[in-house]
């Protein structure tokens, strides 16, 4: 048996920086282990993140912004339309400027490979122990968490943070119900090389099978996220790359000249679920474990880094005063935290492709009039931005860029 003071299921993104914010924050004393068995893997991930600027000052606080600055694309402005597939011309309704304060973008595009091994080097020089191996089941006895590892190891600590994704084991041991609803539709991801510069803009273009949004990365480079209805995004995936082109570039416009593929295409169902509880006895839900939302407002990420700064100020706080770190008096206290946040982007994402996400020629006008009002009011474009740069609300420290 093998005594630890924190078990991690998961060793993605967020799992990591967990781990990562727990041990910097806890000091020697405490051990970390991440289990997940894809850790001496190649990530096969073809996708890119969106980072909030709270994320990036958590990633800045926690020591691991510095490895990935060079590959971060800020976002200097944002443009949002609506229209038809076949219309000649996309008119913009409503802009954005990307800064939160001089100097400070809302937001930075990543590739989620060197994301993940940025995360891993940092794990490592803060002494997380990492292990790739599968968490098989886990007990809970009383004061400590039992686990069985793949490898037949046994592990017993005082907490169990589940961070291993939408379709969580330790979500499903612990007997967590989650509510929620696949939408019939699928977002295809891939990266496009253009021969213009982007100039730091993200573009959203609202067409009536869903957003397609062109995201910017270094050098001439563009990560695509394009929601279809499931059956065509299946069909769209599996052209040649002639046809996929063509259709790409129907959506995409040659307003950046030329484009060409740059990465690997994999469509990813989407939908909407959130966990009924965010905690159990001694287990914690982070991440896509506790929930996950439509893609619409690049949200996703973000929402699971939120959680891992709540939970880990809520368990370092109560290290410092020697309490039990695994208590629900601690979990609860991160539970409401992140419970309502999370509850009123998973409404607000819903809404949003609902009322974006249909052939409703009325819907249509409705929005793209209050689209055009908005953009007219400074001040509430102001809180939008804010809101998806993670800086508003009840902001916990280490998306404030301070230490725990």
């Amino acid at each position: 048996m093998n005594n630890v003071d924190i078990l991690i299921a998961g060793g993605n993104l967020t799992g990591l920086s967990l781990a990562i914010a727990l041990k910097q924050g806890l000091g020697d004393s405490f051990s970390v282990t991440v289990a997940d068995p894809m850790l001496n893997r190649a990530s096969g991930d073809a996708r890119a993140s969106a980072i909030a600027a709270a994320a990036r000052r958590l990633f800045e606080t926690v020591g691991a912004w510095d490895a990935i600055a060079n590959n971060a694309q800020p976002i200097l402005d944002m443009v949002v339309t609506d229209s038809k597939l076949d219309d000649a011309i996309r008119p913009t309704f409503l802009t954005f400027d990307g800064e939160i304060a001089p100097g400070e973008p809302f937001a930075h595009m990543i590739e989620n490979g060197p994301l993940v091994a940025a995360l891993l080097k940092r794990a490592r020089e803060t002494g997380v122990d990492l292990r790739p191996v599968a968490i098989s089941e886990f007990s809970n006895e009383g004061e400590r968490v039992t686990a069985k590892l793949s490898d037949g190891t046994q592990m017993s600590a005082r907490l169990l943070a589940a961070a291993d994704g939408a379709r969580s084991r330790i979500r499903e041991i612990a007997g967590i119900q989650s509510f929620g609803w696949p939408y019939p539709q699928s977002g295809i991801v891939t990266t496009v090389a253009h021969e213009r510069p982007h100039h730091g803009r993200a573009e959203e273009h609202f067409l009536p099978a869903g957003p397609f949004a062109i995201l910017p990365l270094t050098g001439n480079r563009s990560s695509i996220v394009w929601t279809e209805e499931t059956q065509e995004a299946e069909r769209i995936v599996a052209l040649s790359d002639a046809e996929f082109h063509a259709a790409l570039e129907k959506r995409f416009g040659l307003h950046l000249g030329e484009i060409s593929l740059a990465g690997a295409r994999r469509a990813y169902p989407l939908g909407l679920s959130v966990a009924r509880s965010f905690i159990a006895d001694r287990v914690a839900l982070v991440g896509d474990a506790a929930h996950v939302i439509h893609p619409i407002a690049g949200q996703g990420l973000n929402m699971g880094l939120r959680d891992i700064a709540a939970l880990a100020e809520a368990v370092v706080d109560a290290a410092r005063l020697g309490l039990d770190i695994g208590s629900s008096n601690v979990l609860e206290r991160y539970q409401r935290w992140r419970r309502f946040d999370t509850m009123a982007m998973g409404v607000a994402t819903d809404g949003l492709n609902r009322l974006f996400s249909n052939h409703s020629g009325v819907l249509r006008l409705a929005r793209d009039v209050g689209l055009g009002i908005v953009d007219r009011m400074p001040m509430v474009k102001d809180f939008f931005i804010r809101e998806a740069a993670g800086v508003t609300g009840e902001v916990p420290k280490l998306l404030r860029g301070e230490a725990l």
